[in-house]
């Protein structure tokens, strides 16, 4: 193979990775979402969470479709191997996320047709479900999905279809999986972790900041159990490595420890992610009056993020492997785009730098004037 066309292909799961990290991040809306009625004791308090998130809901949602996006124009088979079969688990996603936008449109309008708590209780089902999801279809890049990958039928003129699966769940039966769940389960409560270390940097209300504090312990604790334990499962488990040579995808005894091993830069981006996390988490919980804990745990949780994800896809592994058909299993390799697509996309990408400028841009417009409660009887044009 082309030494040209695998370098787009390596360069492409580094882009796909980085969003799928950044999205991560990004779901501490959804975290906060999910505490609203537990830190918010009075609706003003509700109200400023509701706005503290809902400023950066879109950010969320617009991550959530580049991510796909890129998914589809890079790795198509993925796209339809996954999203066509296990379409269930992305319907409801989607559907979390449709919810989250329909209430923060409307919970606060006049005379709306369900009633502010139901559009509030919407926002939490996203919260709680979105976050476990996500990180449960994760999951299955380490675990296996059940499906089968025919290229010769696409001749088939009757049933042009490469990709099946196996099962009539569609992408449920991950959720029965428990590594798989231990994921959705950390990415839940890390999502809580993000959210908490958010309203104390970004809502003026010492009532907030305080609930907040008290909260984050306990929360970072049972985030650590799920994601610890997945971890170190992840490291001693066999993993679908892929011959190089003959591609014949096969188990490998602790994969993707050697992964770490072999890539020592993956090796330390993880560390320092994680040690951004816990020095987030940790700095805020031991320093009363310090409230940046969300910019380091956010960059941890992006760099920890990302490393998993390349182990999942780089050093002949394959991402997204079957547990139904081991040979159908997908890697960066057989599931990708054509070198000319990958290179006019990898044209296309130059202008990434200049998109995150933006959204740093107005990010940090909107965070100018830290929440309080006076905005939120003052200003009309809020959530």
């Amino acid at each position: 193979m082309d030494s040209t066309y695998i370098l787009l292909q390596q360069y492409w799961w580094l882009i796909v990775s980085l969003l799928g990290a950044l999205l991560v991040f990004l779901l501490f809306v959804q975290g906060g979402q999910s505490l609203l009625f537990q830190v918010g004791k009075t609706p003003v308090q509700q109200k400023m969470l509701i706005n503290s998130t809902g400023r950066k809901w879109e950010f969320t949602f617009t991550t959530l479709v580049t991510f796909g996006g890129a998914f589809f124009a890079s790795f198509p088979l993925f796209y339809s191997t996954s999203f066509g079969g296990a379409y269930w688990v992305w319907i409801l996603i989607l559907l979390c996320f449709v919810l989250q936008a329909v209430s923060y449109e409307y919970q606060a309008k006049k005379n709306n047709l369900l009633g502010k708590k139901t559009y509030q209780i919407f926002l939490l089902l996203n919260g709680v479900l979105g976050p476990v999801l996500l990180g449960t279809a994760v999951g299955t890049f380490f675990n296996g999905a059940e499906f089968f990958v025919n290229k010769e039928q696409l001749t088939e003129v009757a049933m042009p279809v490469i990709s099946s699966w196996a099962t009539p769940w569609h992408g449920l039966e991950a959720a029965f999986v428990f590594w798989n769940l231990c994921l959705g389960v950390a990415v839940f409560f890390l999502s809580r972790v993000l959210a908490l270390l958010y309203f104390i940097n970004n809502i003026n209300d010492e009532e907030i900041r305080d609930r907040s504090r008290k909260r984050l312990l306990l929360e970072a604790i049972l985030f650590l159990v799920f994601f610890l334990v997945f971890l170190g499962h992840l490291l001693i488990q066999a993993g679908f490595a892929v011959n190089p040579e003959t591609k014949e995808v096969f188990m490998q005894p602790h994969k993707y420890l050697i992964n770490l091993i072999e890539m020592p830069v993956v090796l330390a981006v993880l560390l320092i992610g994680v040690v951004g996390v816990l020095f987030g988490i940790g700095k805020t919980l031991f320093s009363a009056g310090w409230k940046k804990g969300i910019w380091f745990a956010g960059t941890g949780t992006v760099l920890t993020v990302l490393a998993l994800l390349l182990i999942a896809g780089w050093n002949n592994t394959a991402y997204y492997p079957s547990i139904a058909d081991l040979q159908s299993s997908l890697t960066i390799q057989n599931s990708s785009s054509s070198p000319f697509t990958l290179k006019v996309m990898s044209y296309v990408s130059i202008l990434v730098p200049f998109v995150l400028a933006y959204i740093f841009y107005t990010w940090r417009a909107l965070d100018l004037r830290k929440i309080d409660s006076k905005e939120m009887t003052d200003e009309e044009h809020t959530y």
